[in-house]
């Protein structure tokens, strides 16, 4: 009995020997780089693989209700964005994949950061101050999203930010003159801010060394009932946009500002996404295969940058309801419609067209061919700043 106690004793003293190890252990550690631990609010990081020899690194930012959107290094990605819906059942509403090798192989831009220009370029030209300048047609017969190898899938440089409203994310990327055919290095950063009202703030900032032209957006593809649930035809969408800019067979808008009104591209009251989108009179849907057009976002008179109201997109279903402000002047709905189940996503669901929207905002496709849309040239000395906001709520 006694030597039975003794070893009770002695397994006890090996248990708190074992403890006080550990301890000290984890304070001799060296910290680490985002000190918020998993589920806590704040910003953590972990490795997620390697581009080229490049390491890729994936940050979680989490606000104070238990909100988190995860972003790769890799093109800006947001690879998930996580919110409640009206039970508070948590899900993801934005299309991607799990794996970084799958973004490298075939990724149609999922969530990424879209530049040097956002959208087409026709003939994947422009002209400017005299000089004519080619660059990449990766989508015959233009240019899309910045050439062959745009800013979606460099890796960007990353450091926390500093921000009163929430946990950010700065991305840093210096584009060298004459990547992807663009003259001049070109200077960017992209903060990605989650506030505690549940906005994520995307702010967009660019200087260059010599003229050049400059359009950046976030490529997020949305489904508010969950990625991979389906279709998001029942979402109701309004735009506040009483104009858009048709396009030809190419999808290069044909330099005309049309009125929404009487058209299927009238959401300025909401409807679902799906109510008109199969309508075969319509020119246009046939040219997109459903919508992939920019909207003209209405201003008051003379206000060309404030931040303004843009869209509020709701789930029945679920309640989810996603409202954007921008300070640009367009935004491009799509549709999805070149999702063609080739490939599955986070949920391991497949993805068909439909599966998800996005709403760019933006400068116009091919402005540095359109003299009458809002400028996007960028010249020494100037600055380019942008903010979209993506704010998510619940409805009865």
């Amino acid at each position: 009995m006694v030597r039975a106690h003794l070893a009770r004793l002695a397994s006890i003293l090996a248990l708190v020997v074992a403890s006080s190890a550990g301890i000290a252990a984890a304070q001799d550690a060296p910290p680490s780089p985002v000190a918020s631990p998993v589920g806590t609010a704040g910003l953590r990081s972990e490795p997620f693989g390697e581009v080229d020899g490049q390491p890729v690194e994936r940050y979680t930012l989490t606000n104070a209700n238990g909100i988190e959107v995860v972003i790769l290094t890799y093109g800006g990605i947001i690879q998930s964005i996580r919110v409640p819906d009206r039970d508070g059942a948590m899900a993801n509403v934005v299309l991607g994949f799990d794996t970084l090798d799958e973004y490298v192989a075939s990724s149609p831009y999922f969530g990424a950061i879209t530049g040097r220009y956002a959208n087409r370029i026709a003939g994947g030209q422009f002209t400017l101050d005299g000089q004519t300048y080619q660059l990449p047609v990766n989508n015959p017969p233009n240019s899309l999203h910045g050439g062959e190898k745009g800013f979606d899938k460099r890796v960007w440089t990353a450091s926390e930010g500093s921000s009163p409203d929430g946990p950010s994310l700065v991305l840093t990327y210096t584009s060298p003159d004459g990547e992807e055919g663009y003259p001049g290095t070109l200077d960017v950063t992209v903060t990605y801010t989650l506030t505690d009202n549940n906005e994520l703030r995307i702010d967009y900032h660019a200087t260059t060394d010599a003229p050049t032209v400059v359009n950046l957006t976030n490529h997020s593809y949305f489904n508010l009932a969950g990625e991979g649930s389906g279709t998001i035809y029942d979402h109701v969408l309004q735009l506040n946009a009483s104009a858009f800019t048709p396009v030809d067979e190419t999808l290069i808008p044909t330099g005309e500002i049309a009125p929404v009104a009487g058209t299927p591209f009238d959401f300025t009251r909401p409807k679902p996404i799906g109510q008109d989108i199969r309508d075969g009179s319509s020119e246009q849907i046939l040219i997109g295969r459903g919508y992939d057009h920019n909207f003209v976002i209405d201003r008051p008179e003379g206000d060309d940058t404030s931040l303004v109201q843009v869209a509020r997109v709701v789930d029945p279903e679920s309640g989810r309801v996603l409202e954007v402000a921008s300070t640009e002047p367009g935004v491009q709905l799509y549709t999805g419609n070149f999702l063609d189940g080739t490939f599955a996503g986070t949920s391991g669901k497949v993805y068909r067209q439909g599966d998800g929207f996005c709403l760019e905002t933006q400068h116009f496709p091919d402005s540095p061919n359109q003299p009458d849309f809002p400028s996007t040239e960028l010249r020494p000395g100037e600055e380019y700043t942008s903010t979209t906001v993506f704010a998510f709520s619940t409805e009865e």
